[in-house]
């Protein structure tokens, strides 16, 4: 059994509306958090009687909860940043099937996931749901990177069959060979696991125009066999959001729905053409959106109503859309998720009155959108993460206000939500001291602040 103590400033948001700073001592068994008191009372000097080691963490040292990113394209890595210069249905086509193809060498796989996780991690991405691509290698390369370097994972095989959807040098074969072979990852994937929960996987039809009813019908009834998740693309632009009705005479939510794939915490990446009754159906069966603000801006054709979809009482949470999203780390995309909200409630064009460019209520601010990336993506996927609470997992991220060369400047004048406000709209990479993902530390730099250890044994 391994166990230690924390004392640190804590910021957390429980709800979307609120914020929590408080200076806490976190006690940690085996990965759970077991206690979490307040400094300096009776109970937080009882902790200390424990075994394990105990850190007493610097004023300038700020504790958050670790980052969910619900919608990552590993093998898009490759291209982040680059290629965004034609609508989705085209960039598809001509730059991310044919990357995506390559890996039907493991060993591409085997050069560009480390890499990949282990930059996700340095930025605090504790927990992150992955589209491989359609091999099963590859995916599993995948699986056991994240397995080897400790990060939470979902990690799924894209299953796509439909011959006008898909290039065919890059598909399943048929519906029939899709979902065996969906069938054979997540066996693989929960094996190399070895029962610990923390890489699991996840059944990825890509989204309708790549699949064939049959191959959607399939991957319907494999969830429910298996109880695996889901996750797939949902009404993401305006072409997206128009081929359900051509194709099926339904939108794209009812059509999943249809098919036995619209489930609990099934994630539906983008979703930024869903009406009201699709919202209703999302938050009816448990499902969840991915909100990826940045990759939005450039294949959405619209800005996600993310107030709309919280009165609703639908799951929502954060992703990067890497490679479509740019920024790797999820945390950056909060300040993102603010901005647009706000260009969507004050409009963009300056020719029409005030009154008529934008949609009134329309934005959020960043406690929400902290909470979209903490704990709701945790409850987006079922998870206890994304609070720093007794039952939940220990994922976390220590951030060094003090870091040389960082942008924060926390003034005497700053109250905690002033100093909450420049953390997340300032604070990099670099101001990033420490990860831990289920109690064991991932990633550690070791900053200038004073900082206290010791441990007591049993």
């Amino acid at each position: 059994m391994s166990s230690f103590t924390i004392e640190a400033l804590r910021y957390q948001t429980p709800h979307p509306h609120h914020l929590e700073a408080d200076r806490v001592v976190i006690a940690v068994t085996d990965g759970l958090i077991d206690a979490a008191v307040p400094a300096g009372t009776p109970d937080a000097a009882a902790l200390a009687d424990r075994p394990g080691e105990h850190r007493i963490l610097a004023e300038t040292h700020a504790l958050v909860p670790g980052f969910v990113d619900l919608h990552v394209h590993a093998p898009q890595w490759q291209q982040n940043g680059t290629a965004l210069d034609l609508p989705l249905d085209e960039w598809l086509f001509t730059y991310t099937f044919p990357l995506e193809a390559r890996f039907a060498d493991p060993a591409i796989a085997e050069a560009v996931y480390p890499d990949l996780v282990g930059t996700l991690l340095a930025h605090g991405t504790t927990t992150a749901v992955y589209f491989s691509s359609v091999h099963e290698e590859a995916t599993l390369v995948l699986a056991e990177t994240c397995r080897r370097l400790g990060q939470r994972a979902f990690v799924g095989r894209v299953a796509m069959d439909h011959p006008e959807g898909t290039p065919e040098f890059y598909r399943d074969a048929d519906a029939t060979t899709g979902v065996a072979a969906s069938r054979r990852s997540v066996a693989d994937v929960i094996a190399i696991d070895g029962g610990r929960g923390l890489v699991r996987p996840i059944l990825t039809p890509r989204f309708a125009p790549a699949c064939t009813d049959d191959l959607l019908r399939g991957l319907g009834a494999l969830a429910a066999e298996t109880g695996a998740l889901v996750q797939t693309h949902c009404s993401e632009s305006d072409w997206h959001h128009r081929y359900a009705f051509e194709r099926f005479g339904m939108s794209d939510t009812a059509t999943l729905d249809r098919f036995g794939l619209l489930r609990e915490h099934t994630i539906l990446a983008h979703s930024n053409h869903v009406g009201p009754n699709d919202i209703g159906r999302i938050a009816q069966q448990g499902a969840a959106i991915a909100h990826c603000p940045i990759s939005n801006a450039y294949f959405a054709n619209a800005v996600l109503p993310v107030p709309e979809i919280l009165r609703a009482g639908a799951s929502i949470g954060l992703g990067t859309d890497i490679g479509a999203g740019v920024r790797p780390g999820v945390f950056q995309q909060i300040h993102d998720a603010v901005t647009f909200s706000r260009i969507r409630q004050d409009g963009v064009d300056a020719t029409r009155a005030p009154g008529e460019r934008g949609v009134a209520d329309a934005a959020i601010d960043t406690v929400t959108a902290f909470w979209l990336a903490t704990a709701g993506g945790g409850d987006a996927l079922g998870l206890p993460v994304g609070l720093l609470e007794p039952g939940y997992r220990f994922d976390a991220v220590l951030f060094d206000t003090a870091s040389p060369g960082g942008a924060i400047r926390p003034l005497d004048l700053d109250d905690h939500a002033r100093r909450f406000e420049k953390l997340v709209r300032l604070a990099t990479i670099h101001d990033i001291a420490e990860v831990w993902v289920d109690g064991t530390s991932v990633r550690e730099r070791r900053g200038p602040s004073p900082e206290q250890r010791h441990s007591r044994s049993a």
